[in-house]
């Protein structure tokens, strides 16, 4: 990801989006969701697991939202884009 994108907003509502709609997909795997909901619920319910770690719970939701955003995409090209064109 360019830096110049980790400052956009646009980015970021896309990216929420775009995880979202795979978030809610019949045609993504279960244990595609999984990969990235429980990473996330564990790191909000147990911050505390890393310690040494200066980052915010947000900062690790988003970077987890665009790791996952990206695996979708190339996983099942074309769902969020044909999902958003109804």
């Amino acid at each position: 990801m360019k830096p110049r994108k980790w400052l956009s907003l646009r980015h970021w509502v896309q990216l929420f989006r775009s995880s979202w709609r795979y978030i809610v997909s019949r045609e993504v795997a279960l244990s595609d969701k999984l990969l990235f909901a429980v990473p996330v619920v564990l790191y909000w319910v147990l911050p505390d697991v890393l310690p040494f770690l200066p980052i915010d719970d947000i900062g690790v939701t988003m970077l987890l939202a665009g790791w996952f955003a990206e695996r979708m995409e190339r996983k099942y090209p074309g769902l969020v884009t044909r999902r958003a064109a109804r």
